[in-house]
């Protein structure tokens, strides 16, 4: 048998290196510290019961809905700062033509989907025609909505909040997409051979898996197959990467980023449909902080805040990290002030281990 012959141009490269070059592995390991942290701290509090475990997945979820299109979007080199405002201004979009208008619950969803998709558009033109950084543009749109959001709510109800929607929506079909729980027989079944506890009375302790779980779950899988199976994945990378070389090779970077506004000013329409309906209420100042809430769950999962490198998988475990350390600090009893400390301190730790990952990343190339 002929020896095999190896091209000496083509450098091998060992696991260890491949495993240093993907950007989920900070956000994997600081989710099992966290994990193993709070098992010491609060195993015997609730918190890794049934109940417990839906509680900060529910909490996650909420995050992670807009950190998956987040991440996207700053994997192609811009940041939305809008996104919390987007969420005040979507709920009153849902609220108001229903409580006020007598519109049904499903032309008012479908309503502030369109007009928040419009708003992301505009943000993401207005970023790829003036040249302007999308910090200033989408800080801009920032106030400029939520001073909408409260201007418009004050001006029809009088008040900065509107109610009554959960009856209007009972019997809407497109109340149980974004409220409720699914899989309650799987839940009962579960609770039937010992996996979940049960109640006093007899009933599992939870009733089902609240449907924001499901969301969360399924824009993640979505997210990550546009970047890894998709030519878009592709222009996402190129668009952050390098994008003057990334046009002059046919990539429609503009399309692209004005694309991925698009998806984060949905996802935050989703976040406030979620609330909304689940809630039975509109406030203008629900979404406050969650665009910088999102950025660091990005950041922690791996991502640049230079762009070109980062992934959705990652941003899941930075808002699951988050979504444990808010719960695991209220089941612990530790003073909740403290909950804010700890998250700017990970995510500062996440870009100097993120830096040393790309440049090692780098070096092995």
């Amino acid at each position: 048998m002929a020896a095999e012959i190896r091209d000496e141009r083509v450098r091998s490269v060992s696991r260890l290196s491949r495993l240093l070059s993907r950007p989920e592995l900070g956000a994997a390991a600081g989710t099992v510290l966290v994990f193993v942290f709070f098992a010491i701290t609060a195993g015997n509090t609730g918190l890794f019961s049934a109940k417990g475990i839906i509680n900060f997945l529910e909490v996650s979820a909420q995050l992670g809905i807009l950190a998956a299109p987040v991440a996207l979007l700053m994997i192609a080199g811009e940041f939305d700062l809008s996104v919390g405002s987007m969420i005040g201004f979507a709920g009153i979009l849902i609220a108001i033509p229903s409580v006020f208008w007598g519109w049904p619950i499903w032309l008012s969803l479908l309503f502030s989907f369109a007009v928040c998709g419009g708003i992301g558009a505009l943000n993401g033109l207005a970023v790829v025609r003036t040249g302007l950084p999308s910090f200033i543009v989408t800080l801009g749109s920032l106030f400029m909505l939520r001073g909408l959001t409260l201007g418009l709510t004050r001006g029809i109800s009088g008040r900065t909040q509107v109610s009554g929607v959960h009856e209007l929506a009972l019997h809407d079909p497109l109340n149980s997409l974004f409220s409720g729980q699914v899989f309650s027989g799987l839940i009962a079944w579960l609770s039937d051979i010992g996996l979940v506890g049960k109640r006093a009375d007899g009933l599992p302790s939870i009733s089902g898996i609240p449907v924001s779980i499901v969301w969360w779950i399924v824009l993640t899988l979505v997210c990550t197959w546009l970047l890894t199976r998709s030519r878009f994945g592709n222009w996402i990378f190129a668009a952050g990467g390098e994008a003057n070389a990334a046009r002059n090779l046919g990539v429609p970077v503009a399309r692209t980023k004005i694309t991925l506004f698009v998806m984060t000013a949905m996802a935050a329409a989703l976040f406030a449909a979620i609330q909304v309906l689940v809630t039975g209420s509109a406030d203008t100042l629900r979404g406050t902080q969650k665009e910088f809430e999102a950025i660091i769950a990005v950041v922690i999962g791996g991502t640049l805040l230079t762009g070109g490198y980062g992934s959705a998988i990652g941003a899941m475990f930075g808002a699951l990290i988050f979504g444990v350390v808010q719960m695991g600090i209220f089941y612990t009893g530790i003073d909740t002030d403290w909950f804010k400390l700890f998250m700017g301190a990970m995510m500062v730790i996440a870009v100097l281990f993120n830096s040393y990952v790309r440049n090692r990343a780098m070096r092995s190339r």
